[in-house]
């Protein structure tokens, strides 16, 4: 999909991902995962903010969205929770940082939406620390047969709605990039992963 069409999708939709931060099973989740973060941290596509009630107390965002009007949303969530944070509107997919840069990277269901999800995963493997952590929250296939079934078929059509695809081996893919993962939390058939891992720099320790 052309990007600028995909940011008016999710610039449309910023006002669903506002209330879905009131969701039961994310803010679980949200919780479990983003209570570990620590120091210098750098957030893809933070979206509405959803995951700023859970940051600990004195870390550093860097909180990075492609959708003004995310953006929008995330920093009155921001001022909301006090947190200490910093806004770049660019895709992260054109985004560049110097190497080592962040103790902590987040990506909390945005790895759907990447043209380039191998790309990304290679630039935050390098914008991490070797001694820090890359946390994820994602969903993709399901590793129910019928489910995986299902949401093949419709998969070309929520991507047009959505901006979304909901077909990706998401393991699969941190696994393929080297990144060295230590934890995995699957819920939902399957469908969505809370994954700790760390950068594969650390390979060459």
């Amino acid at each position: 999909m052309e990007k600028q069409k995909l940011i008016r999708i999710f610039d449309k939709q910023a006002n669903q991902y506002e209330k879905k931060r009131e969701d039961a099973n994310q803010k679980r989740w949200r919780q479990h995962l983003i209570s570990h973060a620590k120091g210098e941290v750098l957030e893809l596509a933070v979206g509405a903010g959803a995951n700023f009630p859970y940051y600990p107390r004195g870390i550093k965002v860097t909180a990075t969205d492609f959708s003004e009007a995310m953006l929008e949303k995330a920093k009155q969530a921001a001022k909301h929770y006090q947190i200490d944070s910093d806004f770049i509107c660019s895709d992260i997919e054109e985004m560049s940082f110097p190497d080592q840069s962040f103790d902590t990277i987040v990506s909390t269901l945005s790895f759907c939406s990447y043209n380039h999800p191998l790309m990304v995963l290679e630039k935050i493997s390098r914008w991490c620390k070797p001694d820090g952590q890359i946390l994820f929250l994602e969903h993709g296939v399901s590793s129910n047969p019928a489910v995986s079934t299902v949401q093949k078929v419709f998969n070309p059509l929520l991507y047009r709605v959505y901006g979304c695809h909901h077909t990706r081996n998401i393991v699969g893919l941190i696994q393929e990039s080297g990144l060295i993962i230590h934890k995995v939390d699957s819920y939902w058939m399957g469908m969505v992963h809370l994954i700790w891992a760390q950068p594969r720099q650390q390979l060459l320790d």
